[in-house]
């Protein structure tokens, strides 16, 4: 799809290039703040899956530019921000970047020496798999990626922290929840204005971190487990079957943003400018180091030699003339 017909059908997409964002994604982060006021009082900040960056310049734009700014606040007093992803991402102001899994506790050892052995105030997750079309099994996976982000949130959050992620509801979502619960008695589901009403996409905003009494986090999927069985028995499957019925759970759902605000699933008109055309901008920082790079280089590869195969076919044409 051209740049030109994804400005017509995404209002959002154009207004992070046109605001300096890296992704559209970020207007979900500050809408869930308008919410929540997820940033008062936040000091240190883990982004996890955080390529190819948009989250965590909101991170940077709400607390360390400011503080930057401010003749009050010293070098060690400015929050500090931890990004982590597999893959490398253009530099941030005031953003420390770490290559690295979230399933490894020692990407949390990591995070906590950056923070000089304090813990974390907050953290975010943005992270997605590349999706199927398959809502059953994307939803499964998505739910796995969060359980693996708990990994670095047991060992990096102070108690009374919040954690936000991003999820995908379906018929487990329940199961997800009561999960969620267990280290955060504050848990809503949040779908910002930003996140079109086509997808099954929304957000899990956790408030108020408080692990079990005596909680070790070598024990966390064990713990998992008996939520999804609750008669403990070790031969089922981590299932949400039995969160129906007389057990249900209600979960709540909140929609951020300006409800009167743009509408991600509309299309708006093209700002034009002073000779009346529309110049559609390019991305304020294409990945650098993307997955699909080889399959780039090979793409182009291909296109040389056909090019130089159509120039030798000319050439013996020319000769037989």
């Amino acid at each position: 799809m051209g740049k030109a017909s994804k400005d017509k059908r995404d209002i959002y997409y154009r207004k992070a290039k046109e605001e300096g964002w890296r992704a559209r994604s970020a207007f979900k982060l500050l809408q869930i703040d308008d919410e929540f006021n997820i940033f008062e009082g936040v000091k240190r900040v883990v982004d996890l899956c955080a390529a190819p960056g948009s989250w965590s310049q909101v991170l940077s734009r709400k607390l360390y530019i400011p503080s930057k700014l401010n003749p009050e606040y010293r070098n060690g007093d400015r929050p500090l921000i931890v990004a982590i992803d597999l893959q490398p991402m253009a530099p941030i102001d005031g953003v420390i970047q770490v290559q690295g899994d979230i399933t490894n506790a020692r990407t949390a050892e990591v995070v906590i020496k950056h923070f000089d052995g304090c813990k974390a105030d907050l953290v975010v997750c943005d992270g997605a798999p590349d999706v199927t079309g398959l809502h059953d099994m994307d939803e499964f996976v998505q739910s796995q990626l969060i359980l693996a982000a708990l990994t670095i949130v047991t060992h990096v959050l102070r108690v009374g922290g919040k954690f936000i992620s991003k999820i995908f509801r379906g018929k487990d979502t329940s199961l997800l929840y009561c999960q969620l619960k267990l280290f955060f008695p504050r848990v809503t589901f949040a779908k910002p204005r930003s996140s079109r009403n086509s997808s099954i996409e929304a957000f899990a905003v956790c408030e108020d971190y408080c692990p079990p009494e005596g909680f070790n986090p070598k024990d966390l999927y064990r713990l998992l487990e008996r939520v999804g069985s609750p008669c403990g028995s070790s031969d089922l499957d981590c299932s949400s079957a039995w969160l129906e019925g007389a057990n249900k759970v209600y979960i709540p759902f909140l929609a951020c943003g300006d409800l009167n605000g743009y509408d991600s699933d509309r299309s708006y008109p093209l700002t034009a400018s002073a000779d009346g055309s529309y110049r559609s901008l390019d991305p304020v920082q294409p990945p650098i180091a993307p997955p699909y790079k080889r399959a780039l280089e090979l793409k182009k590869a291909s296109s040389s030699h056909a090019a130089a195969a159509l120039v030798d076919i000319d050439v013996d044409t020319l000769t037989l003339s």
